[in-house]
């Protein structure tokens, strides 16, 4: 029978022990720690020391270089990417430079919007690449639709818009229940 060498689980020596590295600010080891938000590394000196690090960083990642695209600000190559918001197209001298597109040109429906009376709705994409229908004077003003939107006026409320849910015209404001057949 061969005999076990204890010292290999002696908790001082253990491998893992120093896998987050030490803290930046006092020098004690990082552990992984848990909060509502989900897990993080945080210093074991807590709470004489408060420094903490995302575990996963949200990075923007470059999925492939545009060949023969250069950017309108620097001149260097585009390239899809991949961030927080979803994919857009963006420099590849970044962050010297701040320059990003979106992947799809954003359509322009001529529907004058409604609340504020300025701005057009036009047709956007989210990160899951859901389609919805906004002002293009965003963030100023914040009206949203999903459905595409329709120029006329409800007959019942007289909201300045309709939308096409699924070959219904309906109103999209939310205590009137007008619908009727789509002409189209």
């Amino acid at each position: 029978m061969s005999k076990i060498d204890h010292s290999l689980f002696s908790a001082h020596e253990h491998a893992l022990e120093h896998a987050f590295g030490d803290c930046p600010e006092c020098g004690s080891r990082l552990q992984l720690r848990n909060s509502k938000n989900g897990p993080f590394l945080g210093c074991t000196a807590y709470p004489d020391c408060h420094f903490s690090k995302p575990l996963h960083d949200q990075q923007t990642t470059t999925l492939k270089e545009i060949a023969g695209s250069s950017c309108p600000e620097c001149g260097n190559v585009m390239a899809i990417k991949k961030g927080r918001y979803g994919m857009f197209i963006g420099c590849t001298n970044f962050p010297e430079c701040h320059h990003i597109e979106p992947i799809k040109q954003q359509e322009d429906t001529q529907v004058l919007c409604p609340q504020c009376k300025t701005g057009h709705i036009i047709e956007r994409t989210n990160k899951y690449g859901k389609r919805f229908y906004a002002c293009n004077h965003y963030p100023k003003c914040r009206y949203v639709v999903n459905f595409p939107p329709v120029s006329g006026s409800c007959p019942e409320c007289g909201w300045e818009l309709l939308i096409d849910k699924k070959g219904t015209l309906c109103c999209p404001q939310p205590l009137c229940d007008y619908q009727a057949e789509s002409k189209e």
